[in-house]
């Protein structure tokens, strides 16, 4: 295998930002990851720190070039394993396109996904950040994956509940602590994805955009496809394309706060979007609380608060990782002292 040196990584975020991975390796194959821990430059590279794995670059924020090994996974593949009378298990390779890989389940006829239609990223990506949108997380319908010890070469399988799920949280965003904690950040490369796609199908509604599209059209009762096409025509109102504005999507998770914490902002902002959650817990809009404080539109640098969505960041052109994590903070401050909500970015920050 041929590590390839000084490569361009603005085509592999979707910040656009502009940095190099000193030595990169592209994965498409289980037999590639062998085949680079038997090369010398494999241990001479991560000697002092462990690979960087790379999927689509659409949770990244690039401050400075990559000196760590990048692993850009390209492992690619789509399969039906089984289909019963309790439903599908479809499996998809970690360098799929995830928005493609749900497009071809409802294609397929094997509803289930459809809510998380257009997330960017790929499939390998998915379990690491929890993806989740309109009610619906990948927790939700995850079955299994596989995974490969880039400090042994030993592969793995891991369950739903090995993988340690929060919101937009998992095992794999953790390093251990000590000997006893199970972390697999740096360590764990997911090389497939399996998803159980659960009979009888139904469609998960509740949210404003959705309620909206069913008052504006009389439509009451979609289908997957037609749940589908929504949440693709309502996230393209709302977020930019990557490929027009560069941006890594939602940058802060929403926040959850005690119903008392809950009560107390009303008090002071009546009009705060928040939704009760099972749990007991209230969950926050991060948008409306950046836009409370009035940072829509603002930036700094050449890294800027979209004009249509406040809880997206984006590249206004030439932007740097410095830029973007400054105008982060300078956000995190004036929420912090207006709300007291500390807000948590969602990105990884190499």
């Amino acid at each position: 295998m041929i590590v390839e040196k000084q490569v361009p990584l603005q085509p592999h975020n979707t910040f656009g930002i502009v940095a190099r991975a000193l030595h990169l390796a592209r994965i498409r194959t289980d037999a590639d990851i062998a085949t680079l821990r038997a090369d010398p430059q494999w241990s001479e590279l991560t000697a002092a720190t462990p690979p960087f794995v790379l999927g689509g670059g659409s949770n990244l924020v690039i401050t400075g070039d990559v000196r760590p090994l990048v692993l850009k996974v390209e492992i690619m593949g789509r399969r039906l394993i089984e289909a019963s009378d309790k439903g599908w298990l479809v499996e998809a390779g970690a360098g799929e396109n995830w928005h493609t890989f749900v497009q071809w389940t409802i294609d397929q006829g094997w509803p289930g996904l459809e809510n998380m239609a257009l997330i960017p990223g790929t499939v390998g990506a998915s379990p690491v950040q929890n993806i989740g949108a309109y009610g619906v997380e990948l927790q939700d319908r995850f079955h299994s994956l596989d995974a490969v010890d880039l400090h042994t070469g030993e592969g793995f399988t891991l369950q739903a509940a090995q993988c340690g799920f929060g919101y937009r949280d998992s095992v794999f965003k953790h390093v251990p602590v000590d000997g006893r904690s199970f972390g697999l950040a740096g360590r764990a490369l997911i090389t497939r994805v399996r998803f159980w796609l659960p009979k009888p199908w139904k469609p998960v509604l509740g949210y404003a955009d959705l309620e909206r599209r069913m008052a504006e059209t009389g439509n009451h009762a979609p289908d997957a496809r037609t749940l589908f096409d929504w949440v693709v025509e309502i996230r393209r109102a709302k977020l930019p394309d990557p490929a027009v504005i560069g941006n890594a999507g939602s940058f802060f998770k929403n926040p959850t706060v005690t119903p008392e914490q809950c009560a107390d902002i009303i008090a002071r902002e009546p009009r705060v979007v928040h939704y009760p959650m099972p749990d007991g817990t209230v969950k926050l809009a991060a948008g409306w609380l950046i836009d409370a404080c009035g940072w829509k539109g603002r930036g700094v640098g050449n890294a800027g608060v979209y004009e249509k969505q406040a809880l997206v960041l984006v590249n206004r052109g030439g932007a740097t990782g410095g830029e973007v994590m400054t105008l982060a903070g300078a956000i995190q401050t004036s929420v912090y002292e207006r709300f007291g909500i500390r807000l948590e970015p969602e990105p990884v920050v190499i």
